[in-house]
């Protein structure tokens, strides 16, 4: 009875290999796919509760100062904005994300130098800025290109482009500081250029001076300072006032007197 079962199970094995009629196919995609996916699960699975947040792990290795003194105004703060950073890049470049972060070590190490080189920028300005990207761009983002969409999100923040801001700069009346500017910041690099300069020197010279300036001030409101406290110059406090023609000259006759000349 034994030799009959081995004779038999040699027998469907032998025509599972030698059908002629059926082929062994070359393996898919999700064939391939399907083990890395299944390692990558398990490194992350194997972490355990410390992986179980990623606001955790970065929270663990940031300074205290991201959760205390860098909140903008709807309360959001860079660890926070940091893994919203990453989650919109998650589910808009699923696979080159996995790609470049395969496990939760290297995106732990990744988020922490993002939220090191990003601490300049409002965390409101960091989420707006990676929204645009998502919106506009096929491929998964690098650092230095959130950079750049944050330094070109002044919109977000009322401030007119350096141009704009130029011209309104140039043309707003005096006295300037009752003028009722478009964005505090463009009076204030106005001030920094020198209004001398601006109403005399050519737009050649006078705007990249101009716009220098502006740049400056447009990263202070981007990294949440008060430009109130950036107060004009104050005014002397005695002003001398200027002198009618005839006592000027009767001024003029009695030190004249006065010194013997």
């Amino acid at each position: 009875m034994q030799n009959d079962s081995d004779n038999s199970t040699t027998a469907v094995g032998q025509a599972d290999l030698t059908q002629p009629n059926k082929e062994i196919g070359e393996p898919t995609a999700r064939d391939i796919d399907g083990p890395a996916k299944e390692r990558r699960d398990a490194s992350r699975g194997s972490v355990g509760n410390e992986a179980s947040s990623a606001t955790g792990l970065v929270s663990e290795g940031a300074d205290a100062r991201y959760s205390t003194e860098s909140k903008d105004g709807d309360g959001l703060d860079h660890i926070a904005a940091i893994n919203r950073v990453f989650s919109q890049l998650q589910f808009a470049y699923h696979n080159q994300y996995y790609r470049a972060f395969p496990d939760v070590d290297s995106e732990t190490i990744a988020k922490k130098y993002w939220l090191s080189c990003l601490e300049d920028y409002a965390p409101q300005q960091i989420v707006a800025a990676v929204k645009t990207i998502v919106r506009s761009q096929t491929f998964l983002p690098s650092l230095a290109e959130l950079i750049k969409a944050c330094e070109r999100g002044g919109d977000l923040f009322g401030l007119p482009s350096a141009r704009d801001a130029y011209y309104e700069a140039c043309s707003a009346p005096s006295p300037k500081k009752d003028f009722a500017w478009s964005h505090p910041a463009v009076y204030y690099a106005g001030r920094a250029a020198g209004w001398y300069m601006l109403a005399n020197e050519g737009q050649r010279r006078a705007q990249p001076i101009f716009e220098h300036h502006y740049q400056v001030f447009c990263q202070r409101v981007m990294r949440g300072e008060n430009l109130e406290d950036l107060s004009p110059t104050p005014l002397p406090s005695r002003v001398n006032k200027r002198l009618d023609p005839a006592e000027a000259k009767a001024r003029f006759a009695k030190l004249r007197a006065e010194l013997e000349l």
